[in-house]
């Protein structure tokens, strides 16, 4: 990780001042009362912490609980020196925490405690004294006794943390850019100005505007949403404004239109783009005066709906060409939200991939399996064309196919992520094998990216075309 997050500096100092137990083998308990006092079941955890630590020998362990604050409540060291929070030893512990994925880096393997759709603790074991590599049987061994853990965090979460935290949306995200979004979000949600949301398509328009509505005053109006591509030109305008009985054949009642159910609340207009010339004027007329009339109706009726609307379409350049009116680009475009693609986000793949096992898994009824060191590092490497929507797709795959099993392996990914049907080796690999096993991906992915352009990937990769050539002759690309 380059950037720690700093959500851990009120739980360090909660641990520093909290009781210190010491107890066999140099371990240490570290136990914050004020935030924890009778409430976690601790001393199951801790017997089952030790299975995990007695069948997969480490030289150093950890165990971590945090609460719906996300301030560490419990610390379990062992033996002494390892009980730091913030350090060089708390990066891979923070990656694990905030991706609820784990980590397995030859010599240290961190594994999260998921309850919900947040990490409630992480176990951290390290073998980095020995040198001596975890293998891919220890972290399917800490994936399966860690359930009973979770279990009782589970049934504890809102005890030992009081309210636990909100779960975030799973079009969003941690980065950078999503921060930026969600104070926008912040900023418009209680405003009655037009908003518009641009993006490619898959990015998640539709939630944003959702997210506008149900965080602001509106949020206990109707929130009512209409794709302009989706609706013939010939029945758009009764759908948006209504009609009175009698305007047309059929028109056996009254019957108000979207815009009208939207009374108090919000109105989104999603691909905005498709909608036809004719209809762009009435609606022009609408966001100026705020008043509709029916198909057949003489009256006018007020609107007291917000109005959002989203394209993936570039409408300066629709505007350009005359395929939308300028006057209602400028009327609809007074806040304007720019959604970015999943590609200019990968710190936030891993955390949104997880955020849908956990959603997939709840409608399955079973438990969320984790994802291999192999399936983070391909979903992280791939360009998600089809941004979140195809992400989403592809974790509701892999849930499908993973049957019961406790780790999503590279077999069950598309091939689309894994063109070259590249799976876990059937038996764990030593040191070597693993670091070969990692070369010989990284130099494919490598020369994937460059097009086979040999001259290019070894500058990308800062190698000499000399040191790349010999890479490729060791692995037989």
């Amino acid at each position: 990780m380059k950037n720690r997050s700093p959500r851990l500096s009120q739980p360090v100092r909660c641990v520093k001042n909290a009781a210190v137990r010491k107890s066999r083998n140099g371990e240490r308990f570290f136990l914050c009362a004020r935030k924890a006092r009778g409430a976690m079941n601790t001393d199951l955890i801790q017997r089952l912490f030790d299975v995990i630590v007695d069948h997969v020998p480490s030289e150093r362990w950890r165990l971590v609980l945090f609460n719906g604050r996300e301030e560490a409540v419990f610390l379990r060291t062992g033996p002494a020196g390892f009980e730091t929070i913030n350090g060089p030893d708390d990066e891979p512990v923070e990656r694990a925490r905030t991706v609820r994925q784990p980590v397995l880096d030859g010599k240290l393997l961190c594994h999260p405690l998921v309850v919900g759709n947040r990490a409630a603790g992480v176990i951290c074991l390290d073998r980095r004294l020995s040198g001596r590599p975890f293998l891919r049987r220890d972290l399917e061994f800490v994936a399966a006794a860690s359930r009973p853990i979770q279990a009782i965090l589970r049934e504890d979460v809102e005890r030992y943390g009081g309210r636990p935290a909100r779960g975030e949306s799973p079009l969003f995200g941690r980065g950078c850019e999503f921060e930026r979004i969600r104070l926008m979000i912040e900023r418009v949600k209680n405003a009655d100005a037009p908003v518009f949301i641009g993006g490619e398509s898959g990015t998640g328009k539709e939630l944003v505007a959702r997210t506008i509505h149900e965080t602001g005053r509106r949020s206990e109006h109707p929130f009512v949403a209409v794709n302009c591509g989706a609706i013939p030109d010939a029945l758009m305008e009764s759908e948006l404004f209504g009609y009175s009985k009698g305007a047309f054949t059929g028109a056996i009642r009254d019957r108000p239109g979207l815009i009208e159910e939207a009374r108090g609340g919000t109105f989104f207009l999603d691909e905005i783009g498709d909608l036809s010339p004719g209809l762009q004027s009435k609606l022009l007329r609408v966001l100026e005066e705020r008043r509709i009339r029916r198909v057949g109706e003489n009256q006018t009726r007020a609107v007291g709906a917000r109005f959002i609307s989203a394209t993936n379409k570039d409408l300066e350049k629709e505007v350009a060409r005359g395929a939308f009116r300028e006057d209602l680009f400028y009327r609809l475009k007074i806040i304007a939200i720019e959604l970015p693609p999943l590609r200019r986000r990968r710190e936030d793949i891993l955390p949104l991939a997880a955020s849908f096992a956990v959603e997939y898994c709840r409608e399955a009824g079973r438990d969320v399996p984790l994802f291999s060191p192999g399936v983070q590092e391909l979903l992280e490497s791939y360009d998600w064309p089809g941004n979140v929507r195809e992400l989403q797709n592809e974790i509701r795959r892999c849930v499908i196919l993973s049957g019961c099993e406790e780790i999503i392996t590279e077999d069950h990914l598309s091939p689309r992520l894994n063109p070259r049907g590249e799976s876990a080796p059937a038996r764990p690999a030593s040191f070597l094998e693993a670091r070969a096993e990692f070369e010989k991906r990284f130099l494919r992915q490598a020369l994937d990216r460059c097009r086979g352009r040999k001259t290019l990937t070894a500058a990308e990769i800062g190698l000499t075309r000399q040191g790349l050539f010999k890479l490729i002759k060791k692995h037989g690309l």
